[in-house]
């Protein structure tokens, strides 16, 4: 799977919507962003979480159901013919999302949980592994040999910002080479702006910086981008406050390839 992600002059993206929310926005969006990554020549992964099991609530958003938001990513899988990745959070999810997605994504709370990462490694499929935002760059690499030690050497890392202070989160760019000895980097530039747990149980974000941060991330030679992204955000059932609304993503896109180009 990484190699397919790998092109000539450009960066891979990863991008969807927060959390599945149906089946036809799931396509719609998924068609959307194929169309604009065919034509700017970027590999495209769809992600689309099929369970949203860390919220700061009780009463937030978690999901459609297991089997029905994993049968919609499959069926994008097949019928649009792009790989596709969803977040697993245990070993007894590591087999079940395994069977319909390319990549199973580690949370950036669970990277350190050994066992997750081995039943993920042993599925045989690629692992995105999501560094946690208490990690040092050099850290992440013992979560990266879980996965290698166990008879599997297809591995990302998302950079997706470290805490600084209680509710804020920084990338540090300098990260990006040390992450490259261990494995392909990705950055996250939606959840690297997040504005995590607010008074009102409510994470909030800076999505008018995700140009900024994603400029910035091609800059310093990332190997993917990491987006969320979603019609009309305001409506969004999970982290609406951190996506960028669809309609900008093809202009965001142009000019990340034209400072890859330029590199």
């Amino acid at each position: 799977m990484i190699s397919k992600l790998k092109f000539k002059d450009s960066f891979f993206l990863i991008a969807g919507p927060c959390a599945i929310e149906s089946e036809e926005m799931a396509f719609d969006i998924a068609r959307y962003i194929k169309a604009i990554c065919e034509k700017l020549e970027i590999p495209f992964v769809f992600k689309g979480s099929y369970r949203k099991a860390n919220r700061s609530r009780l009463d937030s958003f978690t999901g459609i159901g297991d089997e029905k938001a994993l049968a919609i990513l499959n069926k994008i899988r097949k019928e649009l013919d792009i790989p596709v990745t969803t977040d697993i959070h245990s070993v007894e999810e590591a087999k079940l999302a395994a069977k319909h997605v390319d990549i199973l994504q580690i949370p950036a709370f669970l990277c350190r949980q050994t066992d997750l990462i081995i039943a993920a490694a042993k599925t045989g499929k690629t692992i995105n592994i999501k560094k946690g935002q208490f990690l040092s760059p050099d850290s992440i690499k013992f979560a990266v040999e879980k996965v290698k030690r166990n008879d599997n050497n297809c591995v990302l890392i998302t950079e997706r910002g470290s805490q600084f202070g209680y509710n804020n989160l920084v990338v540090d760019f300098t990260g990006i080479p040390i992450m490259q000895d261990y494995a392909p980097v990705v950055l996250d530039v939606t959840h690297s702006l997040q504005l995590t747990n607010q008074e009102n149980g409510i994470t909030l974000g800076k999505p008018k910086y995700i140009e900024t941060l994603a400029k910035a991330a091609i800059a310093s030679g990332v190997d993917g981008i990491f987006i969320e992204t979603h019609p009309n955000p305001i409506t969004a059932k999970s982290d609406g406050s951190n996506m960028l609304p669809l309609k900008e993503l093809e202009v965001i896109l142009q000019k990340l390839v034209r400072i890859k180009q330029n590199l």
